[in-house]
């Protein structure tokens, strides 16, 4: 690694005391952000979603719980994948042990894929997660929420992702989508981020961020050309 610009320590602490002022107005910035998230406006989810799940065949209703908000991440698994998605496993390591935690702030969490639901369970275990995981597939829900975009989808078609026209290489595209349920049992939609708007939810990622070459993927074709699932780096 080559050497960066090597001062004193008091001149690292006066660079480090006006990045903070940086990191302050960011901070404020992003918490702003947050609040006009949480005050966006809410959709109500007219359909009636079926999901298989390893207890069998559920409602959106039933992914709650017992709680009135629900979390969901759109994993990109398709129906006849071998596996999922490496950048979407690379994400779901970042969720066990998540559930307590939104649990106690009344929120529910799931992942959801098009593949049958052995498959994701199967994959689940051998990758040593345990969140929810169920099967959307024999629903239109992914492609409702703008994740699937059907098996006659090529490359070079124009979709609709992340609330723009553009082309997706695959079938299949990540997301998260949140809901809230009502005490009369309505669902509502009120939020879905895709692409970059996931970068928030990668603990691993905001980890390398921190460090001086920070996450190394510039200049070198596909971003993720280093990805492997974590039961395959040697």
């Amino acid at each position: 690694m080559t050497t960066r610009n090597v001062v004193t320590k008091e001149q690292w602490l006066a660079e480090r005391q006006e990045l903070l002022q940086q990191e302050k107005k960011f901070t404020r910035a992003r918490d702003a952000l947050t609040k006009a998230r949480q005050n966006l406006s809410w959709v109500k989810v007219e359909k009636e979603y079926r999901f298989d799940s390893e207890d069998g065949f559920i409602m959106l209703a039933d992914l709650f719980s017992i709680h009135s908000q629900l979390i969901i991440y759109h994993f990109m698994f398709g129906p006849d994948w071998d596996q999922g998605c490496s950048s979407c496993s690379y994400w779901a390591d970042n969720f066990n042990g998540i559930e307590p935690h939104l649990n106690a702030r009344d929120i529910a969490f799931a992942a959801v894929s098009s593949a049958p639901v052995k498959r994701l369970l199967a994959f689940r275990k051998r990758l040593g997660w345990n969140f929810d995981w169920v099967s959307s597939g024999g629903s239109s829900f992914n492609e409702d929420f703008g994740v699937s975009f059907g098996p006659d989808h090529k490359p070079d078609d124009l979709v609709t992702y992340n609330y723009t026209e553009t082309r997706f290489p695959v079938n299949e595209a990540p997301g998260i989508s949140v809901f809230v349920k009502d005490e009369d049992g309505a669902i509502y939609h009120s939020y879905s981020t895709y692409s970059r708007g996931l970068d928030l939810l990668n603990g691993a990622y905001n980890f390398m961020d921190l460090t001086p070459k920070g996450r190394d993927e510039e200049g070198k074709g596909n971003p993720m050309f280093w990805l492997r699932l974590n039961d395959s780096y040697t």
